[in-house]
């Protein structure tokens, strides 16, 4: 568990980008 750091963190990287990505779509539809 303690060998994949670096890819846990791309991983977490990725999924702050699509969330926002998701609160920005949905601000846009919203408004």
């Amino acid at each position: 568990m303690g060998h994949s750091i670096h890819h846990e963190s791309g991983y977490a990287l990725v999924l702050v980008l699509f969330i926002l990505l998701v609160i920005i779509g949905a601000a846009w539809m919203c408004c």
